[in-house]
């Protein structure tokens, strides 16, 4: 016991003289934004009660006060950015993207995206997770299916199981089990549920997934959107996928063995030209709304087929994008979709092959406002709202087309304030990230100061100053120049 002692006491010793000889660095001083009014994005947007002439205290990349003047004091050697007359916002959230580079990830802090939730894909390629700096990056992973772009596929022990031949197929449900665990290890935030996946497995899977606190995306084939609803999935992705809810039960039935054929193709063309006043539709969206799931709509990857759509290639931060390596861009000189006609095609007289070209843009259009004036339907329900674009992929660019999806939302009918908390609040709301969406005490501190108020017009959340990743300032305009 008395040589266990002078061990414990020489040790001791030793850290003390270490203490001595290394003193303790001093942390970085707090960051103060003083002065501007913290915009309330709480409550699914429906509160109010902003903050004027706030200070917002930070240290060590959190919130740790805000409050008036007189209740929160400004700490001792802080640093202080002057945010008089200016708005301060919680960093946006695009939750259902892409982020496969270092210009991908700079267009989205440009543009004030501080948190990509990421898909890797065919379309969208591999995320990108060694960029820097990034937006945080929550990455999604298939589950229950063979998928070739999975986050384990590249594992040894995954490789054969996650092959995906000619069409993906359903893992056992042991190596179902498996793979939540093992994605979940690699950080995984979100499984998406995919066409293939039948009904018993989806059920299976969401109740998994909330027992180990993984939320769940549901695009749905195989499985009934009902059926996935039901069960408590948290968000329904892609307004031309949920609205596959509203088929009938004869056209439903086929799709558990023919998720990608003919019965697919009829099913999404019946949904399609549902009615907007297709009292099923509206029975749906009562139903939507009278449960867990959130709407994802992504109304941006129809935004260049929709009336009153701009030239998003004379953005700014669309300069550090090569359209080159994205997935069926818009043309750069005119804004507009390219739809590449077949070879065959191109031994038409010119004239034909421009008819041709302006038939497919309209019929792209048509379907775009088929699928808009059903939302509007689901709408005046009023169910919860998750703003993402689906970038980069139909037309949409990082960090650009978040601010489109919140153009529509507004467009669609929500007020600046719920379409902000629809790409801040709500994902803590709604899956519990309860580290952002907020500006307030404990949240992870990405924060936007904007010139003015983006309550009052959508367009003003554009309007960035100053840009706070965890807790320090970005210089904003180094982002638009990509380190060689």
């Amino acid at each position: 016991m008395r040589s266990y002692c002078s061990f414990a006491a020489l040790i001791c010793g030793l850290a003390l003289a270490s203490v001595s000889a290394h003193p303790q660095v001093e942390p970085t001083a707090p960051l103060v934004l003083a002065g501007g009014t913290v915009v309330d994005v709480a409550n699914w947007g429906h509160s109010a009660h902003d903050i004027p002439d706030a200070i917002v205290v930070i240290r060590e990349g959190k919130v740790t006060a805000v409050g008036l003047p007189g209740e929160v004091p400004v700490p001792k050697g802080a640093r202080i950015i002057d945010c008089t007359g200016k708005f301060l916002i919680p960093g946006l959230i695009d939750g259902f993207a892409g982020l496969n580079s270092q210009a991908q990830a700079n267009a989205n802090l440009y543009m004030g995206v501080t948190t990509v939730v990421a898909r890797a894909d065919y379309q969208r390629g591999f995320i990108d997770f060694g960029a820097e700096p990034s937006p945080h990056v929550y990455a999604i992973d298939t589950i229950g299916v063979t998928d070739d772009w999975s986050l384990l596929a590249r594992q040894p022990e995954w490789v054969s199981k996650l092959r995906e031949g000619l069409h993906p197929a359903e893992l056992s449900p042991q190596d179902t089990a498996r793979q939540m665990v093992d994605t979940a290890h690699l950080g995984t935030r979100v499984l998406l549920l995919s066409p293939h996946l039948t009904a018993a497995n989806s059920q299976w899977i969401i109740g998994r997934a909330h027992e180990m606190g993984l939320v769940t995306y549901g695009i749905f084939v195989a499985t009934p959107y009902r059926v996935g609803i039901e069960a408590g999935v948290d968000a329904l992705p892609q307004m031309d996928r949920y609205v596959l809810g509203v088929i009938p039960d004869e056209l439903q039935r086929p799709l558990t063995d023919d998720p990608d054929g003919s019965a697919a193709s009829t099913a999404f063309d019946y949904s399609e030209h549902v009615s907007p006043t297709d009292l099923r539709l509206r029975n749906y969206a009562h139903f939507i709304a009278a449960h867990h799931a959130a709407l994802m709509p992504s109304f941006s990857l129809y935004y260049v087929n929709l009336p009153g759509h701009r030239n998003l290639w004379k953005e700014p931060a669309a300069a550090l994008l090569d359209p080159g390596r994205m997935f069926h861009t818009s043309d750069p000189a005119t804004g507009e979709m390219i739809y590449p006609l077949s070879t065959w095609d191109h031994r038409l007289p010119a004239a034909a092959q421009r008819w041709m070209e302006e038939d497919l843009q309209k019929k792209a259009g048509l379907t775009a406002l088929r699928f808009w004036r059903i939302n509007q339907t689901i709408f005046a329900d009023f169910p919860h709202y998750l703003a993402a674009s689906g970038a980069d992929s139909m037309g949409t660019m990082p960090g650009i087309s978040l601010h489109t999806e919140l153009e529509l939302l507004v467009r669609l009918g929500l007020s600046p304030r719920e379409a902000l908390a629809a790409a801040t609040n709500n994902y803590s709301l709604q899956f519990g990230w309860n580290e952002l969406g907020l500006i307030a005490a404990g949240r992870r501190a990405d924060i936007l100061v904007v010139d003015a108020d983006p309550a009052a017009n959508i367009w003003n959340a554009r309007r960035i100053s100053a840009i706070i990743l965890n807790g320090e300032p970005l210089d904003r305009n180094s982002l638009l120049h990509l380190k060689k």
